[in-house]
């Protein structure tokens, strides 16, 4: 499809003087300190503050209920929004934005594959936010740049606030998107990853009409080209894991699967660093250098070394950088058809094992349920871990019906005989608040044996509540840790807490109505008990 914009509003804005058009990484960082948005660190990183939205913000954000779209969006999910209030909102915050001494715009790609990229445009009112899309997206090179017509545009200006009884919004801020002017609009929050996650869920809706699978996932790709997924919401491990010293990143967060494999729609990393060391994670420590972007990081005012232990403004404190600042990466970022594919959940109840084989049945029903526990921080409101159940592990950003995406998985699944396993990074020996988290060490060992095909023939044990396949034995970590009941040292207790898990999963998976008996029968857990 061809640019199309609210007519001459927007070209007549980037026309004005005040407009600063791709600048390089040094210009924008300088600008960011003369600006006195941010600080330099130790390493050359910035440092910014995102105020009192240290999170997304998902009661915010909105679809504009436009002819086009509205009879595909699940609305359920998703909220509408009148085009008279996005139109008047958006011509407000031109306005705003044409009195400001300085705006920003980054021209760029969503999606590694030519084939199946988007140009876009982002107009920033700060110069950091600018840093961060210029970090987070794909960038174009100079004979890119000169043929560069962007299909869609994030405006975004934190410092205009909505006002909710006039604009139709429920606060302050707002992130809408736009299907037929092809335009998002965010006001009222600083935090960056608005802008980042409104291209994802407009991917989400593109991908799949081309019949492409879009993904809330990480990627890399070993030794032997053999490529795998870790599917999980925030905080579960998806940055983490895939950023192994031994297989190539593709990419950290989100990916689109077509009939010729992987691909990252993205051209970088945005990681959580909150307890960030360098022997935990040697490449996400040494990726932040200069022109990464640190949110919300405590920084000592005089050594300016950052201190990743600190999470006095928030837990979500964040990372930003290129891919490019990893050292093993796949360049371009495209792979072929994944062999192994990980769901990741952090349990916060403690009752789910730290690695269990799945059949394509309950692939189908643990990707449709998406259990995780959102960790402190990552929304708005989020101060300690809280079961949720969030479809695809990313209903947040999905504006299709959950099904659509699932179908697609579950065909993929069988057409490239891929593997899955469900890996739970969350709590073991009791829940949070009495059991520890599970050690990275365990999990990676985990991972890797499912990576290399170890676990492919194992011997298994069943679980007696959720029905999931068990590994007997796994090099490196101990049995017993293996089997949650044996972990805790209340067997009643630990009975009680699963069967509560179990519970939840049949109530959330009755909103499911148009999905075959077989999936929730084969796939859910165990009804023995």
């Amino acid at each position: 499809m061809n640019s199309v914009h609210i007519p001459n509003e927007l070209s007549h804005l980037l026309k004005e003087d005040h407009v600063q058009v791709q600048l390089s990484v040094p210009q924008l960082v300088e600008k960011v300190l003369n600006r006195k948005e941010g600080s330099l660190t130790s390493t050359g990183a910035v440092r910014v503050s995102t105020g009192k939205y240290t999170g997304r913000s998902p009661k915010d954000k909105f679809i504009v209920e436009e002819d086009s779209v509205k009879d595909k969006i699940e609305w359920g999910s998703n909220q509408p929004i009148s085009k008279e209030s996005f139109t008047k909102l958006y011509n407000k915050v031109l306005e705003f934005l044409k009195e400001k001494d300085e705006i920003f715009v980054f021209k760029g790609f969503a999606g590694a594959d030519k084939k199946h990229q988007l140009p876009i445009q982002v107009i920033n009112e700060f110069a950091w936010h600018n840093l961060f899309v210029h970090q987070l997206f794909i960038r174009p090179n100079e004979e890119e740049l000169l043929g560069h017509n962007p299909e869609f545009t994030v405006i975004s200006a934190p410092n205009f606030k909505a006002d909710p009884a006039v604009d139709g919004t429920n606060s302050e801020t707002f992130i809408i998107i736009s299907f037929e002017t092809r335009t998002v609009l965010i006001g009222g929050t600083e935090y960056a990853g608005e802008m980042k996650k409104s291209i994802f869920s407009v991917m989400n809706y593109l991908l799949p009409e081309n019949n492409i699978l879009s993904m809330h996932c990480s990627s890399n790709v070993g030794l032997e080209g053999d490529v795998a997924l870790f599917f999980g919401l925030s905080g579960t491990g998806k940055t983490t894991l895939s950023a192994d010293a031994n297989r190539r990143l593709i990419g950290d967060d989100e990916h689109g699967w077509s009939s010729n494999g992987v691909f990252n729609i993205e051209g970088g990393c945005y990681a959580k660093c909150i307890n960030l060391t360098r022997e935990k994670e040697p490449q996400i420590y040494d990726a932040i250098c200069f022109g990464s972007v640190l949110e919300n990081v405590v920084v000592n005012s005089e050594s300016r070394i950052a201190d990743y232990d600190d999470g006095t403004l928030t837990e979500n404190t964040r990372a930003a950088y290129p891919i490019q600042a990893i050292s093993n990466i796949v360049d371009p970022s495209i792979a072929g058809h994944p062999n192994t594919i990980v769901f990741l959940t952090a349990d916060a109840f403690g009752v789910l094992p730290p690695i269990s084989k799945l059949t394509k049945e309950q692939a189908m029903y643990h990707f449709l349920s998406g259990y995780t526990s959102k960790l402190a921080g990552t929304e708005r409101g989020i101060t300690s871990p809280q079961a949720t159940f969030s479809t695809c592990f990313g209903a947040p950003f999905l504006p299709l019906p959950a099904t659509r995406y699932a179908d697609m998985l579950g065909e993929k699944i069988l057409e490239h005989n891929a593997k899955v396993f469900l890996v739970n990074t969350g709590w073991t020996g009791g829940e949070y608040g009495t059991g520890s988290r599970m050690k990275l060490s365990y999990t990676r060992a985990m991972v890797q044996a499912a990576l290399e095909g170890e676990l492919n023939h194992v011997e298994t044990v069943k679980d007696a509540i959720f029905g999931l396949n068990i590994p007997l034995h796994v090099a490196g970590v101990p049995d017993e840790v293996l089997q949650p009941s044996k972990t805790w040292a209340d067997q009643e207790a630990y009975a009680k807490k699963a069967k509560e898990l179990a519970a939840r999963f049949r109530d959330n998976f009755k909103k499911f109505t148009d999905v075959s008996s077989e999936i929730e029968e084969k796939g859910g857990q165990s009804l023995n008990w």
